[in-house]
């Protein structure tokens, strides 16, 4: 880890009193650590905005596996795409329902066109890419 700067920070009171609230609901000790988290969060977000960034993410899924062909369709883009799929963890949620994560690193552009494309094929009913990136 890398030696700590102290800088200040000024802002209006109530946004700061907003702020201190925010963080004591989340269960922040300081305001620094509150700070580190929203910098990372904002440095990871401006890295997916560069295609050819080298990216981590999941893509979660919920779907019902009764629905006619979608298992083979959810499977087609992560075959068609396999440099980008590290893994695929599968649960049976309930009788009708399944929750898929699957683990993608890679390009920014390619890691989402390929959630995208997940995401969009009919008889998902939930999904959601999360974006994550190493520093």
């Amino acid at each position: 880890m890398s030696p700590l700067e102290r800088f200040g920070v000024s802002m209006e009171r109530d946004l700061l009193e907003q702020f201190d609230a925010h963080i004591a609901q989340r269960g922040y000790q300081t305001r620094s650590e509150a700070l580190r988290d929203l910098v990372r969060r904002e440095l990871v977000n401006h890295l997916w905005e560069h295609p050819d960034a080298m990216v981590m993410g999941t893509v979660t899924i919920l779907y019902d596996h009764h629905a006619r062909g979608l298992a083979d369709a959810l499977a087609e883009p992560q075959h068609s795409h396999h440099q980008l799929v590290v893994c695929t963890s599968h649960v049976h949620v309930d009788a009708h329902n399944c929750l898929e994560v699957i683990i993608v690193q890679g390009p920014s552009g390619r890691v989402r066109q390929v959630a995208d494309q997940l995401l969009a094929i009919k008889g998902v009913k939930h999904g959601q890419l999360v974006c994550s990136a190493l520093q």
